[in-house]
């Protein structure tokens, strides 16, 4: 069996297009590895992203690593597919020629065909999981309609396009049949998912069809875009047991003006009144999000309004990062990059010390509460486990002291919280 070690780079949806051809690769009898700098696999194709100024470096990074390896002889093809070969494709072939082929992220059948994989479309819904089994990301649309003004996704991937809904429910049963008891929900706006294809919303039936699948136990709903959030999706949240009690809202600024010139299409009172709603609905609820500082023309009043935000709403989980000029957006195009860099980094800073002391605090909260935490991982001494409020890979963990213990990973159980930390928390089985 040829081995072929895919490399993935960015986000989540960037994972689940390897995981969807990775399956094709395996059925055509290639043996697949994942992320692997130790294999001896002669083939290697990196799944880039081109989203902001850090992810592209990264990827490039990654594809002369790549390259080095095949000018030594430790590899004889590399293909680069993706995001970055998308946006870049004719400056990389002129920039790295020793890639053998570069494919955009709209051209998985040009991958396919090269590399001979299987085309059989029974294999539309199957995933070869990079992921630990028992948690999976499910996409369930491609590209994005809003076309904020310092966002590169539209011009990359396209407009939105909703997975059908048949599709969708096929996979996540696939899925919960491979012992997947997690589902992690994802597309550039969730909330978008069906007009497209049905002329109407649809995720609330979807979140209710996926919540009847046998097998699994947690639904988490990811990049729920705040404008035009659906009634019925938080009536749905509230009412079923299986989807967590948690909520990737990425709201980017509260300042009216700030929102106006990045074309958010919502103000400032209307995402005070959604985040109101959701909470009223879920109590205890958690909420991510993610903002932007040094967008042009933010003022400081502008990132005092938005520090008084993040006072105000006290988010669970919160991640910031500072702007940075995309071709071909409107910011680029129209606006003028007039924050200066140490400005922004300083901002930064400031927000996220700002969210430090608050997750501190809400942790300290949790101590003595009992919590029903999945077991990831054990790493040292410690069982890495996670409550409902906190996704993988992004949020904080739950550490259990091992002792001795026998936990599986992917298992369920009820744990007491005995002491937190900034970001983490710790906890002892309830015996």
């Amino acid at each position: 069996m040829e081995k072929i070690n895919v490399i993935t780079l960015g986000c989540a949806k960037n994972r689940v297009d390897s995981e969807h051809l990775s399956a094709r690769l395996a059925a055509a009898g290639y043996r697949v590895v994942f992320d692997s700098d130790r294999t001896d696999a002669k083939t290697v194709v990196i799944s880039t992203c081109g989203f902001i100024g850090d992810a592209k470096q990264e990827s490039i990074d990654t594809i002369l690593d790549a390259v080095a390896a095949k000018n030594a002889g430790r590899i004889d093809r590399l293909f680069v597919i993706g995001c970055l070969s998308e946006r870049y494709a004719d400056e990389l072939r002129r920039e790295i020629p020793e890639v053998d082929q570069y494919f955009g992220a709209r051209d998985l059948k040009g991958i396919i065909d090269i590399l001979e994989a299987d085309k059989r479309e029974d294999l539309d819904t199957q995933r070869l999981l990079s992921t630990p089994k028992h948690y999976a990301y499910l996409k369930i649309g491609e590209g994005c309609n809003w076309k904020c003004g310092y966002c590169a996704i539209p011009l990359i991937r396209g407009p939105h396009v909703s997975v059908p809904f048949e599709k969708v429910v096929e996979e996540a049963e696939r899925l919960a049949a491979a012992g997947v008891k997690e589902l992690l929900v994802i597309a550039q706006d969730t909330t978008y998912y069906g007009l497209d294809l049905y002329g109407r919303r649809r995720l609330a039936e979807l979140l209710e069809r996926l919540c009847r699948i046998d097998g699994i136990e947690w639904i988490r709903l990811h990049y729920a875009y705040p404008t035009g959030f659906p009634e019925d999706v938080i009536e749905v949240m509230a009412r079923e047991p299986k989807i967590c009690k948690y909520l990737d809202l990425p709201l980017q600024h509260i300042s009216d003006s700030q929102l106006a010139a990045m074309k958010r299409r919502h103000t400032k009172a209307e995402a005070y009144a959604l985040i109101d709603k959701l909470r009223k609905a879920m109590p205890g609820m958690a909420l991510r999000t993610t903002l932007m500082v040094g967008y042009p023309g933010e003022s400081d009043a502008d990132f005092e309004e938005l520090k008084q935000f993040v006072r105000d709403v006290r988010f669970e989980r919160m991640g910031v990062f500072a702007y940075s000029e995309e071709e071909g957006t409107y910011s680029a195009e129209k606006l003028h990059d007039d924050v200066p860099q140490q400005v922004k980094e300083h901002r930064v800073d400031e927000l996220m010390a700002l969210q430090r002391d608050i997750s501190a605090q809400l942790n300290r909260e949790r101590t003595g509460r009992e919590e029903r935490v999945i077991i990831d991982s054990k790493q040292g001494d410690y069982y890495i486990a996670r409550s409902q409020y906190d996704s993988p890979e992004v949020d904080q963990e739950i550490l259990i002291p091992a002792d001795g213990k026998r936990l599986h990973r992917g298992t369920f159980h009820t744990v007491v919280i005995t002491a937190a930390d900034d970001y983490d928390l710790y906890g002892e089985l309830k015996s």
